[in-house]
């Protein structure tokens, strides 16, 4: 009404409505932190529900796992290239060529490549596919070579087990694992070493990768024997590398 004056809250009104005030102050706060303070006090609130040491032990084993994969795998890599380096100075190039032709029938015997004598290919030359060797040139044509794999049953080659300093024979079966022969009762060796070409070979490069001992029959006559499985995909093959001479 005209005749009245605007009247001002009461100290006493002010106080009863601290509430209020206190409201508005937490939605101003929550206004100018951005809410970080509410996060703050959920991670309080939480803490007792976080992952305990047990899971922080997991994390850590599988990033071990991680990196124990990461150092096996630039071993590989480390090895090929040396491998690599060696053969260009014995005098030895690489020549890649494609898998153009592969008979089901015989999918552990042979293979047929789109290069062949035009391109320095001859018979003997060791084949080699990404994680080592792969078989041998059997024969060639002037655009085509035949390669008998180191699983074909006509396959015998000369090895060695490195760890153990042990000779043995490669036999093709004509399955996906061929056969080792020990040339000694007691070679000492055991499931997971590394078989290579035999560093005193003269047929093949020395010291090339072929694969690891998966299992060994100690009581075989008249020398323990074992399969390998080898490290190069025999069975998903599209390039190769041969090692010309």
């Amino acid at each position: 009404m005209p005749g009245r004056w605007f009247r001002v809250p009461t100290l006493h009104k002010i106080a009863a409505a601290w509430p209020w005030w206190l409201l508005v102050a937490a939605l101003l706060g929550v206004r100018l932190s951005k809410g970080a303070f509410l996060l703050d006090a959920y991670a309080l609130l939480s803490r007792p529900f976080w992952p305990g040491s047990a899971q922080s032990e997991w994390l850590r084993s599988g990033q071990r796992l991680s990196d124990q994969a990461r150092l096996v795998e630039l071993e590989r890599d480390n090895q090929r290239l040396r491998q690599m380096l060696q053969l260009d100075r014995a005098g030895q190039t690489l020549v890649s060529a494609p898998v153009i032709s592969r008979e089901p029938a015989g999918w552990w015997q042979q293979l047929e490549l789109g290069k062949g004598r035009r391109d320095g290919i001859a018979a003997g030359d060791a084949v080699l596919a990404p994680g080592g060797l792969l078989g041998r040139v059997a024969s060639t044509t002037p655009t085509t070579a035949r390669v008998v794999l180191l699983t074909d049953g006509s396959s015998r080659i000369g090895v060695w087990v490195g760890r153990t300093q042990q000779h043995a024979l490669l036999i093709g079966l004509g399955t996906a694992r061929p056969r080792l022969v020990f040339l000694e009762k007691d070679p000492g060796v055991r499931p997971g070493d590394v078989v290579t070409t035999s560093p005193a070979s003269t047929l093949l490069p020395p010291n090339l990768t072929i694969g690891v001992v998966q299992t060994l029959d100690e009581q075989a006559v008249p020398a323990p024997e074992g399969l390998v499985q080898l490290s190069a995909p025999v069975d998903a093959v599209d390039w190769v590398q041969v090692v010309t001479r």
